[in-house]
């Protein structure tokens, strides 16, 4: 399976720094974002420095996609597979996410779903599902992701009820998933 590499990560956030110089100043006051620069994101395997620099920039209109893009490649190992600080860097997701004037915001909700959807437990009795995604033994980051979901279950919920999302994007089956990875 494709992963990531730490070198790639630190790579592509320092690529994105250099393209957005300014941009990392534009969330630092925000409330959302209090206490992400008191996390030592580097004690994470594979996770470089800069995701708060990344967080910020996710409310700069200009550099926002590509925060956006940069930080889920930061915070997941592989396409099917959550990285070891996606959980710490969970609720600075969901509030931003709460908030409608966050630029990416409709790409926020969308990285939740797949969130929530990646931190539900795998069946252990499945040998495919265990060869694909993994046993949950080896990825504790699930259950931290679901633990995050579940203390923050007011923000899912109030996200699942917001009307200011453009219709249609949170169907059933989504809704579903995040409900229960809050168990809300």
């Amino acid at each position: 399976m494709c992963r990531i590499t730490a070198a790639g990560k630190e790579a592509a956030v320092a690529r994105f720094l250099q393209e957005f110089p300014e941009a990392p100043h534009t969330g630092r006051d925000h409330p959302a974002l209090r206490g992400c620069d008191d996390i030592a994101w580097a004690d994470f395997p594979g996770c470089p420095t800069g995701v708060p620099a990344l967080l910020r920039s996710l409310l700069d209109p200009t550099a926002a996609a590509e925060a956006e893009r940069v930080l889920c490649n930061v915070l997941m190992d592989s396409a099917f597979a959550l990285g070891p600080a996606m959980p710490a860097a969970l609720p600075f997701l969901l509030r931003l996410a709460a908030d409608p004037a966050v630029p990416v915001r409709t790409e926020l909700v969308e990285v939740l779903f797949v969130v929530a959807e990646l931190s539900h437990p795998v069946d252990g009795s499945s040998e495919q599902a265990i060869r694909f995604l993994g046993s949950d033994r080896d990825h504790p980051e699930r259950a931290r992701c679901r633990a995050v979901f579940s203390e923050h279950a007011e923000v899912v919920r109030g996200l699942l009820d917001d009307r200011s999302l453009p219709g249609g994007l949170i169907p059933p089956d989504e809704r579903a998933s995040l409900l229960k990875a809050a168990a809300a």
